[in-house]
């Protein structure tokens, strides 16, 4: 996607310890099944906000690890430009980069290394792409209950399209590697519009974009059809939830803000369990209450967990801790903490890399792409979760995800406007 970030929880000093094999941790068995019974077992190998998810019905069934290689492109640019790429002394800025991964070398002894990291997860791997269209899309809000008694709906939504376009690191379509012209001076814009559900927020839309200037913040918009007006959010509402839900922009796919938006820390290394590889495509959601949650199989992973702590004194949270992925630089989950310490909300995302979306797919890629069937933002504070299916199960045969299709599938800088959100309002 075009924005990238990051999230993670607290651990000890001795979490630096390297694991000698991906395969299977020694307290874990493939196709061992985890609920609140057992989660114990597995609490060092989860954050603290998914193990309260398991508390209350998330079941948690382990699979066996698998490898994702990045795209070749992605590789090539990685060996051809990364040695040029030096960080500011702070590590809020970073220059020469070209395409692929800034900082290949990462040594935890590196008092830069937290902030490699997240340049690294900004220009990740597994989302290095050019464009992507996520159309056909629907989420639902609602309270957490415990039996059999399902997450009580409170708003539906349905979404017509969320599109991202990099213009900088551009590796598989032209122009490459930058989009030129570029008189905005962005590294690239999103959008989000039309809402088509619920019929109050029929038409609102939101764009966003970000510039290559680390110290001018994003310019986002928000359209609200019933007023006639567009609205310029500051970058403080960034964390506050938009339309009832418990999501905010900044928390999209982990983290989606700038890593010079945060101080950020090293915690160390883990083996964890992350879905990788979701089996269901759509989504498949638990039974009974722990339906807020998806029911699908996790791996082991090696992880590193960073700590964020936000540089803007107005935004609604005190910390972030990721757990990014180190084979994809993929945030797996995202605890986040209130403006008091306490843990208040958790991201979770349920990837699929693969080639095509489902077998006899109309769309067949050369790399494996981080197809996400779903994502879960719970409130554990308030009992609250938003879930989101991507795509919906009301559109049969929907692959969903269109990666690096440019003018085909309409991801062109003339869609990333205030005058075509407006019109595609109508």
């Amino acid at each position: 996607m075009t924005f990238r970030g990051s999230l993670r929880f607290a651990l000890a000093a001795a979490g630096l310890s390297l694991f000698a094999s991906p395969a299977l941790a020694l307290n874990v068995q493939a196709g061992q099944k985890f609920d609140a019974a057992n989660v114990a077992q597995i609490a060092d190998m989860i954050s603290p906000g998914v193990k309260w998810c398991v508390e209350h019905g998330m079941p948690i069934t382990v699979g066996e690890y698998k490898k994702i290689e990045l795209p070749r492109a992605y590789k090539e640019a990685t060996e051809k430009y990364s040695g040029q790429v030096k960080l500011s002394a702070d590590g809020r800025i970073m220059t020469g980069f070209v395409a692929g991964q800034p900082f290949p070398k990462i040594d935890p002894a590196d008092p830069q290394v937290a902030n490699k990291i997240m340049w690294n997860f900004d220009r990740r791997g597994s989302a290095a792409n050019d464009d992507v269209d996520l159309r056909n899309f629907d989420a639902d809000t609602g309270t957490i209950y415990t039996g059999d008694k399902e997450m009580g709906v409170e708003r539906h939504f349905l979404l017509d399209h969320l599109r991202g376009l990099n213009y900088d690191g551009r590796l598989f379509v032209d122009p490459k590697p930058k989009f030129e012209p570029n008189t905005e001076a962005v590294q690239g814009k999103a959008g989000l519009y039309p809402i088509l559900e619920p019929f109050d927020l029929k038409g609102v839309g939101t764009l966003s974009y970000r510039y290559l200037d680390v110290e001018k913040q994003d310019d986002t918009w928000l359209y609200l059809p019933t007023l006639r007006r567009v609205r310029r959010l500051s970058s403080a509402q960034r964390s506050d939830a938009l339309f009832g839900q418990d999501a905010d922009v900044d928390s999209y796919y982990g983290y989606a803000g700038s890593p010079a938006w945060f101080d950020w820390k090293f915690l160390g290394e883990r083996e964890m369990l992350g879905v990788m590889h979701a089996q269901n495509f759509p989504v498949k959601w638990a039974a009974g209450s722990a339906n807020f949650a998806f029911d699908d199989v996790w791996e082991p992973r090696k992880v590193y967990v960073i700590e964020g702590t936000p540089r803007l004194a107005q935004y609604a949270y005190s910390k972030r801790v990721i757990f990014i992925d180190k084979e994809t630089y993929a945030v797996i989950y995202s605890d986040i903490y209130d403006r008091a310490g306490n843990l208040w909300k958790v991201w979770i995302d349920d990837f699929s890399f693969r080639k095509q979306a489902f077998p006899g797919a109309s769309t067949t890629y050369e790399d494996e792409m981080p197809f996400l069937p779903a994502i879960v933002m719970v409130d554990m504070q308030l009992v609250h979760a938003t879930k989101a299916s991507l795509p919906s199960p009301r559109f049969p045969g929907e692959q969903g995800w269109y990666f690096n299709q440019g003018a085909k599938s309409g991801t062109t800088p003339e869609w990333f406007t205030v005058a075509a959100m407006i019109a595609a309002s109508h």
